[in-house]
């Protein structure tokens, strides 16, 4: 797949354009973008804090489900009481950070800032730390959802030809 057959599949997962030039940094059984990473900057040169984008809709819909089901707010109770996982939330959110600063460099002007997704500290987002995990990242939130996402087991592609596969079948 090139580059330009992956920014139409990710942009048809999305349901918009995107805003920035970005690299396919996994991919499912099916050869297809799960998850993405974005710059910074966007082309426009707003600073954009989520370093990895989640586009597969499989994974998007079964973590919306978790978080309907109060998952950010069980995920946020388990970083107060558990002190490892806690722990290691933090470091998960520091080396997110420091990833995403090391592509800025010493950019002038607007910076994003915040850890995964932006956030200071805590859990904001079920997809980001998802995102984060699946691409590389270690992150005890994103591994955690990991467990209750995976497999992303569909039978068709999501999307054919740049478009939204009208057979495809969002599985529970």
């Amino acid at each position: 797949m090139t580059d330009s057959d992956d920014r139409k599949v990710v942009e048809a997962q999305i349901g918009r354009p995107l805003r920035a030039e970005s690299e396919v940094v996994s991919r499912c059984h099916l050869d297809l973008p799960v998850v993405i990473r974005v710059p910074p900057l966007l082309d426009d040169g707003t600073p954009f804090p989520t370093l990895y984008w989640l586009s597969c809709p499989l994974a998007t819909t079964r973590i919306g489900r978790l978080e309907g089901a109060g998952g950010v707010k069980r995920m946020e109770a388990k970083a107060e009481s558990d002190e490892d996982f806690g722990a290691a939330l933090e470091a998960a959110h520091r080396s997110y950070r420091e990833e995403r600063d090391r592509t800025l460099g010493n950019t002038e002007g607007p910076r994003p800032s915040g850890g995964v997704g932006g956030t200071r500290a805590g859990v904001k987002c079920l997809h980001a730390h998802y995102a984060h995990t699946r691409a590389g990242g270690t992150n005890p939130v994103g591994e955690a959802v990991s467990d209750w996402v995976e497999p992303l087991n569909c039978e068709e592609a999501c999307v054919l030809d740049g478009e939204t596969n009208p057979n495809w079948v969002n599985l529970p």
